[in-house]
């Protein structure tokens, strides 16, 4: 139902991006989207760059009196690096960084240079996911969903969560220039990434998207490509330098046994026709298809690949073993990925929520929502009795 293309490169002059298949009649102006750009750019352990560039969006299409139509919506943000590069020549950019898409670039498409590959594998292309995804949430708002994500882990210092419900956790991360919820956690997190700056290295980390009041029934095990899960983890693991995608307690719950790995159905107390789960260890989805629960996404993200001490490559153009040359990055670009992360997942949710209800309008929409089958007792009328299934 929705797609979205970007287009544009890091030093190039501007960014672009087509996100079609949004329903007409959703508000939207730029400082929706300005606000979660805005959020991409801030974060301790970010590089040069983000003193540069102010991200500012503009919308080419699709809006027309501060509401969406129906049709494509166009986006562009402009890069104010790009003054610094236009008709200017460039170094030959020849000596591949492990870890980057320098030479696998160059592998696949025969350039001469590896600076096409740097330009367009960068993050930088990130600044339109969030656009796009800002549009997204804003949709997915309209039906209450929330999504709000956080830092759990930045290299080996571990954040303490445990007790903490997830809106406050979204506050207290946005309050948190390493956008880590439990404070002593990121005191330790901030000095350490203070000292791999000094240490001219960098820093990965681990971070969690949480969507809450997804509704039961979005996605699929019909077919393996609408699995909400799958969809999920293929968005997530789409954003640079995400190297592994866990839904709930997958890995921990790996080493367990299948009694203690599952989610119990009870009936809530207070209403005997509401089917409750006391625990969300399957993370909001089973079968491929979302059950009620919030949809708990943790992503590792390794550390990014250009750093101040030079590592050992080869020049391709000279054949000669040497160490790779510093292009300007982000020492830790966790704090600054938790956006980026929500962007994806939005689309993949109001993707699937826009398959679900159908309708071209956000009044077509609404109804729909409200009428959804819930996890209740009286939306689950069993027959009870024999069937005949095959003849």
């Amino acid at each position: 139902m929705l797609r979205f293309l970007t287009a544009g490169e890091s030093h190039g002059p501007s960014l672009t991006a087509i996100l079609d298949g949004i329903p007409a009649g959703l508000p939207l102006t730029p400082e929706i989207i300005n606000h979660q750009l805005a959020r991409r750019q801030q974060g301790y352990g970010s590089g040069g760059r983000m003193k540069i560039e102010t991200d500012i969006v503009h919308i080419l299409g699709g809006v027309m009196g501060g509401e969406t139509t129906g049709a494509p919506i166009a986006l562009l943000v402009e890069n104010a690096d790009h003054a610094k590069w236009k008709n200017k020549p460039i170094p030959p950019f020849t000596a591949p960084r492990p870890g980057h898409a320098d030479l696998t670039g160059a592998i696949k498409y025969g350039y001469r240079d590896l600076r096409p590959a740097l330009e367009r594998a960068s993050a930088r292309e990130t600044t339109m996911r969030v656009a796009a995804g800002a549009i997204c949430k804003h949709l997915l708002e309209q039906f209450g969903i929330l999504i709000g994500g956080y830092v759990q882990a930045i290299g080996e210092i571990q954040a303490n969560l445990h007790a903490m419900p997830y809106l406050a956790r979204f506050a207290a991360a946005e309050a948190s220039d390493v956008r880590c919820p439990d404070l002593s956690a990121a005191e330790r997190m901030r000095a350490r990434i203070e000292a791999i700056i000094h240490g001219k290295d960098t820093l990965g980390g681990v971070l969690e998207i949480v969507a809450l009041n997804v509704p039961p029934g979005l996605g699929s095990y019909a077919q393996w490509d609408r699995r909400l899960e799958a969809r999920l983890a293929q968005a997530v693991m789409s954003v640079q330098a995400i190297k592994g995608v866990e839904i709930g307690d997958a890995f921990e719950n790996a080493r367990l046994p299948g009694t203690q790995a599952h989610d119990a159905v009870t009936l809530q107390a207070q209403a005997e026709d509401a089917l409750l789960r006391p625990t969300n260890r399957a993370g909001g989805t089973e079968g491929g298809i979302s059950n009620g629960q919030p949809i708990v996404i943790r992503a590792a993200m390794k550390p990014i690949a250009t750093t101040l001490t030079p590592q050992m490559t080869v020049d391709l153009a000279t054949g000669q073993p040497g160490p790779t040359k510093y292009e300007r990055s982000d020492f830790c670009p966790v704090p600054r990925a938790v956006p980026i992360l929500e962007a994806m997942v939005a689309f993949v949710l109001a993707d699937s929520l826009l398959e679900k209800l159908g309708g071209d309008s956000l009044t077509e929409m609404k109804p729909r929502f409200q009428a959804l089958r819930q996890a209740r007792l009286t939306d689950l009328p069993m027959d009870n009795q024999e069937h005949v299934w095959w003849d």
